[in-house]
């Protein structure tokens, strides 16, 4: 059984973001399963008897709400800053990136909650629809188009609202585990918004390894999107031993010092540094300590 506080979350999560999204109370429902007459019931401050608690579960685990009194703060570290501008970049100019770089370094947390703050961007990960049925009715629920019946009008609906709506960029994560049929799809997608819609790929070296063996073997449609996202895969962390570490010990007490009270902080990045492990060990570790 949910609780009033929850739901009250989750309703003012919903209400928030509304502003950000160029459709429709209808389409801006869509994306959470709701319909427009329910969101306006919600926005004016009802949350009982609308939907279930499951609903609201499904709604408040989309929007990011947790039920833990805990949460990660978030930090203007060098990645999200970079991160940030890419994602503007690619949204004001209807273009696209490829970043692929190492696992646990705040991609995916930075990018969901840089979409949060800009109208009509979207975050998708792929890791939660793999094969190219799933991915279209995903990317199609996200936006706020019907993901509903045939698949190829799911896709001609989907393509129609992203050329006319203004500058929406959408961001691709985890699309290393994409199907191969899948990423096929990104091409058709670019070339039918090419102008009026951004695209930043977030991927870790899976993902690179996945393109490059694609091209080399000649694999149809490899070379062709990654022509269509610049040509380039973007790295943030330093290659140089050196140079990594630092970049690391910057990034780790960033976070740290956001999120964590205790005087040993310093000892805690530098087990995490000399072990070459991410912000989750970190994590971890914090939590270690706070329980201890």
């Amino acid at each position: 059984m949910i609780t009033a506080e929850y739901r009250k979350n989750v309703a003012n999560e919903l209400i928030n973001r509304r502003p950000n999204f160029g459709g429709t109370n209808s389409q801006y429902g869509k994306i959470y399963g709701i319909t427009g007459a329910m969101y306006s019931r919600i926005s004016k401050g009802e949350t009982e008897k609308i939907i279930s608690d499951g609903h609201w579960m499904q709604m408040g685990r989309e929007l990011g709400i947790t039920r833990k009194k805990t949460q990660w703060n978030v930090v203007r570290t060098k990645v999200y800053t970079e991160i940030e501008s890419s994602i503007i970049f690619c949204q004001n100019y209807s273009t696209s990136i490829i970043l692929v770089d190492d696992c646990g370094i705040g991609k995916t947390f930075s990018s969901r909650n840089i979409v949060k703050t800009l109208k009509n961007g979207f975050h998708v990960d792929c890791s939660q629809a793999k094969t190219k049925q799933q991915f279209i009715r995903l990317l199609a629920k996200t936006i706020g188009v019907d993901n509903k019946g045939k698949y190829v009008d799911v896709k001609e609906n989907l393509k129609y609202y992203l050329n006319n709506i203004d500058l929406p960029v959408i961001v691709l994560d985890e699309i290393g585990d994409l199907e191969y049929t899948a990423f096929l799809e990104l091409k058709e997608l670019w070339n039918a918004t090419e102008g009026c819609c951004g695209w930043y790929m977030i991927g870790a070296d899976g993902l690179r390894a996945k393109i490059v063996r694609g091209i080399n073997s000649q694999k149809v449609g490899f070379a062709e999107i990654f022509r269509r996202f610049s040509e380039e895969f973007v790295k943030l962390v330093p290659t140089g031993t050196n140079e990594r570490r630092a970049f690391k010990h910057e990034l780790l007490m960033q976070v740290g010092k956001a999120n964590y009270s205790g005087d040993n902080l310093n000892e805690l990045v530098k087990m995490c540094i000399d072990k070459d492990k991410s912000l989750s060990a970190l994590e971890t570790l914090i939590k270690l300590s706070v329980t201890e």
